[in-house]
């Protein structure tokens, strides 16, 4: 049974998931259609929302180059963080980007992995988040393609420009999610990540 979470609300993933090893971390977000500023305006760019997994070691981004798992690095070295694919559109039901992740083999020295959503070329593009709506994320168990728990991000992000959706962390033990969604005026990927270091 998935549970529907609330801003800032935790949640023990290992607990009632015996033997839970791989996950699933799906993204989705649709986009609001947007109306042509006059009859010979451009017809607006499709928005490109990208998503990441930041991995952290005592909650620090010590490497971006190594620990940074994205659309250009889609594979953490360890093979326990691995990003589907760029999905370039948003368009279609379900989940929009995948992040699978190996909690079972996650290396020891990384206790928290955080999940950000950007735009891509936001500030050429005029882009903002209060342009999407229906933003999700959800944790499904891999063995069985059961959803655990689902955070429907529903506030009004206009002007911001990124997202940190979530995270998923190490505590006493267990791996447990954290439904974040804070919105930021970073214009990129690499200021997103300096939140972090």
């Amino acid at each position: 049974m998935s549970i529907s979470l609330q801003k800032g609300q935790k949640v023990s993933l290992s607990k009632d998931n015996a033997g839970l090893a791989k996950i699933v971390v799906g993204l989705g977000w649709d986009e609001v259609e947007q109306k042509k500023a006059g009859f010979f305006a451009p017809k607006p760019q499709p928005i490109d929302c990208d998503a990441s997994a930041i991995l952290l070691k005592n909650g620090k981004l010590i490497d971006p180059k190594v620990d940074l798992v994205y659309f250009g690095n889609l594979t953490h070295r360890s093979g326990t963080v691995q990003h589907m694919g760029d999905n370039l559109t948003g368009a279609g039901e379900g989940d929009d980007e995948q992040i699978m992740i190996d909690l079972s083999a996650v290396p020891q020295e990384y206790d928290r992995i955080v999940i950000v959503v950007n735009i891509y070329g936001c500030v050429q593009r005029k882009q903002h988040f209060g342009m999407i709506r229906n933003a999700f994320i959800r944790l499904v168990d891999a063995r069985n393609n059961n959803e655990m728990c689902k955070y429907n991000l529903s506030e009004d992000y206009s002007g911001m420009t990124a997202m940190i959706f979530g995270e998923v962390y190490r505590h006493n033990g267990e791996w447990k999610f954290n439904a974040v969604g804070q919105g930021t005026n970073d214009p990129g990927l690499g200021e997103l990540c300096r939140r972090f270091q």
